[in-house]
C-alpha cells in the first residue's frame, strides 16, 4: 500500500483543490459541447486520483464527474426542448441535429421505442450514441423529468467505465503521466471500435 509522505500530502490536497473543479467545468462543457474527449477526461483524472492515493480521492471523482455529466445533458435537453418548441428553433437544437446522422437518429428512434429508458442508459456508454438518442427522446417529447430519471443511471454507469479504464492504466505503470497516456489510448481505443467495426463490416459485405 502507498502512503503519502508529509512533504507530498500539500502538494497532493493542492492539486485536488485546482484539479475537480476543473474537471467539473471540463466535463459540463463537453456535455454541452460534445467536442470535448469527457472520457478521457474522466480517465486521467482516476489515473491522477489512483497515484495520489489519498482518502475517498477516486469517490470525489466519481460524484464531480457524474454531477458534471448529468447537468450538461440535462441542460442540452432543455435548451434542445425549448428550440423544439420555438417557431424559429435554436442553435442549440441545430447542433444536436448536426451531430445525429440520419441513419442513427433511425436506429435510436426504433430502439427507443422497444426498450425506452434502457436505450437512455446505454447511449453514454457507446461511443457517439448519446446524442442521437437525446435527439430520438426530444422528438418523442419526453418531458424533461422523464429524460432526467433515465440519464442519472446513465452517467453514473459512464463514469464508472470510464474511472476503471483509469486505474486501469494507473496500475499498470509506476509514474502518473505514464497511466495518464495509457488511459487516453484506452479510452481511444474503445471511442473509435465500434466505428472502425462498422467500417470492416461494410468492406466485407
Amino acid at each position: 500500500m502507498t502512503y503519502l509522505s508529509v512533504s507530498t500530502a500539500p502538494t497532493a490536497l493542492t492539486h485536488q483543490a485546482l484539479g475537480y473543479p476543473s474537471l467539473f467545468l471540463l466535463v459540463l462543457i463537453g456535455a454541452l459541447v460534445p467536442v470535448v474527449p469527457t472520457g478521457a477526461l474522466v480517465s486521467s483524472a482516476a489515473v491522477v486520483a489512483w497515484h495520489q492515493a489519498l482518502p475517498f480521492s477516486l469517490l470525489l471523482v466519481f460524484v464531480v464527474a457524474a454531477l458534471a455529466a448529468f447537468l450538461g445533458d440535462v441542460a442540452l435537453y432543455w435548451l434542445g426542448r425549448r428550440g423544439l418548441h420555438s417557431k424559429n428553433g435554436s442553435r442549440w437544437l441545430e447542433a444536436i441535429r448536426d451531430r445525429a446522422p440520419e441513419e442513427r437518429l433511425e436506429q435510436a428512434q426504433g430502439k427507443l421505442t422497444e426498450h425506452g429508458v434502457a436505450v437512455l442508459v446505454l447511449s453514454r456508454l457507446v461511443p457517439a450514441g448519446r446524442i442521437p438518442v437525446m435527439l430520438a427522446c426530444l422528438l418523442a417529447e419526453w418531458p424533461l423529468r422523464r429524460f432526467a430519471r433515465g440519464d442519472v443511471p446513465a452517467c453514473l454507469a459512464w463514469v464508472v467505465t470510464y474511472q476503471l479504464i483509469g486505474i486501469l492504466g494507473g496500475s499498470l505503470f509506476k509514474e502518473p503521466w505514464e497511466g495518464v497516456v495509457a488511459a487516453v489510448l484506452l479510452t481511444v481505443a474503445v471511442s473509435a471500435a465500434p466505428s472502425v467495426w462498422r467500417k470492416v463490416r461494410r468492406l466485407a459485405a
